[in-house]
């Protein structure tokens, strides 16, 4: 199938509607469940791409939690402290596999704008992830494969009418892009900019010692970055986002939300707090 209509565009009056193919070629993607929208294909096919470059920059599986054209979360498979279990509230969910504590991270360190998200998994989405979607309000998924049990839980939400999509892992865009503003045409070559160790090798301060964790919460915040919309300022501690300021004009907006947020997590894990009601 090279074409797939929608329901209409970003807003009910923008029909008709579709994601198609241009060289005649099959979409990269099988709905196995629900009707997504425009806007929830764009944040799927981003969130993607932002999932597939975190793990194979670190080795690590990886999430995302997707909101209108730029990721509200994103981390890496790490184990989860107590702690973020209890913030994150997955305490009750037992033994947490590496994809579900990715998605808890994702989900967890900004869980207002995560409200109804677009997920994006790295790996097969297995039972624990699913589990822990069932119980989120969100609008979809997207992952390369999910086992037969994980589908079934994923496709009881939302009284059966959740968004699944399975798409094509070893899929390759062609490497000019195009796109249309005002039915003028833009063409450009996309950005395959490898993000990876090698980047960070020029170090230009008189320290020229990064522990491997920092580099690696540094090759998040830039991956995180790419899939943002500008302008854009992103705060990563122990391989998860826990602060996102985006699409602002004012660069120094941008700084304000992001540590704005990157306070919030941190208070939400002060004793305190731990027990309260959380957003």
């Amino acid at each position: 199938m090279n074409e797939m209509q929608l329901k209409y565009g970003c807003n009910p009056n923008q029909k008709p509607s579709r994601i198609f193919m241009e060289d005649g070629s099959d979409l990269p993607i099988e709905v196995l469940n629900g009707k997504p929208g425009y806007i929830n294909l764009l944040d799927a096919f981003n969130g993607w791409q932002l999932v597939r470059e975190l793990k194979k920059a670190t080795g690590l599986c990886a999430a995302t939690s997707f909101k209108h054209v730029s990721p509200a979360g994103a981390a890496v498979g790490l184990p989860l402290s107590d702690t973020l279990k209890k913030i994150y509230w997955v305490d009750d969910l037992g033994e947490l596999s590496p994809l579900a504590c990715a998605y808890a991270r994702a989900r967890g360190a900004d869980r207002m704008s995560s409200y109804g998200d677009f997920i994006a998994l790295s790996d097969v989405c297995d039972v624990c992830t699913a589990k822990m979607i069932q119980r989120e309000v969100s609008d979809g998924v997207i992952a390369p494969g999910y086992t037969d049990e994980a589908l079934e839980i994923l496709k009881s939400k939302r009284k059966g009418t959740y968004n699944i999509i399975k798409i094509d892992e070893n899929y390759k865009p062609a490497p000019i892009e195009t796109k249309q503003v005002f039915g003028i045409s833009f063409e450009q070559g996309r950005n395959e900019l490898p993000i990876d160790n090698a980047l960070l090798e020029n170090i230009v301060t008189n320290n020229k010692d990064i522990p491997d964790d920092k580099k690696r919460d540094l090759l998040i915040s830039l991956i995180v970055l790419k899939y943002t919309q500008s302008n854009s300022v992103c705060y990563v501690k122990d391989g998860q986002a826990v602060g996102i300021g985006a699409g602002q004009q004012s660069r120094i907006h941008c700084t304000r939300l992001a540590g704005q947020k990157a306070d919030n997590w941190w208070l939400r894990q002060s004793p305190k707090e731990i027990g309260r009601a959380h957003v």
